[in-house]
């Protein structure tokens, strides 16, 4: 199986380059399955149901989030609306899965391509982060319950140490540990000496005449002067990153993993 892995999708720009460039990239790589941080869809701050749907729409499986999960209020009622009467889209978007219990949607998807279970884990990080539960044992707590060989990990982190020292302790377990939440991507992907595959960043897929998606003008400026900016989108040099992984579905272990990164052009 081959996967496509798409990096933190940043506003239009970010929408319209997955948009522009998915189909033929699928084609070209062979892609079995796909799945996406939509998180910052949202001009950057959250994404919507419909904005959700539109990137399903696009045949991506699974998009997982992070600390911006809850910009938009109304992914709250989308998410419990799939938790009710099972609405198979919203099922299809995560949560991180070591949040306080009881909160709406999910931090785990099983799901199937073709005849090959898969499992999608969301986890966010703590280091210089909200306090949450243990990113290490929430992910042991699940891997109790996950049946499917082929298991794919979203650690949205900000500390490279923590995102490094999951993939260790994962190392052998999942099928990959990939990092996001920096929009800075990495060169350290590889294939663990135990199977799983690795990446501390996978990048941003959104404008990188930007500081990390946002005009760099207003950035510059909060630095600057330290006073409350309104952050908007920028627009220029719009990239695509995402990684391949080739993995075995019988074994669950990851092959390789290619690092890719598109210009809008």
């Amino acid at each position: 199986m081959r996967v496509l892995f798409i990096g933190d999708i940043f506003g239009r720009p970010g929408r319209t380059i997955v948009k522009d460039r998915l189909p033929r990239l699928v084609r070209e790589k062979n892609i079995d399955l796909i799945i996406a941080n939509g998180e910052n869809a949202a001009a950057g701050f959250g994404i919507t149901p419909a904005l959700a749907e539109e990137l399903f729409d696009l045949n991506i499986d699974v998009i997982t989030t992070g600390n911006h999960v809850w910009d938009k209020r109304e992914l709250i009622d989308y998410m419990q609306l799939g938790e009710t009467n099972g609405h198979g889209p919203a099922k299809r978007i995560l949560r991180p899965a070591n949040y306080p219990p009881n909160m709406p949607g999910s931090g785990l998807y099983e799901g199937k391509k073709g005849d090959t279970a898969y499992a999608v884990i969301n986890l966010q990080g703590r280091v210089f982060m909200a306090s949450n539960d243990d990113p290490f044992r929430t992910a042991d707590d699940l891997l109790k319950k996950i049946t499917a060989r082929l298991v794919f990990v979203d650690i949205h982190a900000e500390a490279t140490s923590e995102k490094v020292a999951l993939g260790w302790y994962l190392d052998g377990r999942v099928t990959a540990v990939l990092g996001t939440h920096t929009h800075v991507p990495t060169a350290d992907g590889r294939v663990l000496p135990n199977g799983t595959a690795y990446i501390t960043d996978v990048g941003m897929t959104g404008p990188y005449d930007s500081v990390i998606g946002v005009k760099k003008e207003l950035i510059v400026e909060r630095f600057l002067t330290n006073m409350p900016i309104r952050f908007e989108p920028a627009t220029g040099d719009v990239r695509f990153c995402a990684v391949v992984i080739e993995c075995d579905e019988s074994t669950g272990k990851a092959r390789s993993i290619e690092p890719l990164m598109l210009s809008g052009d």
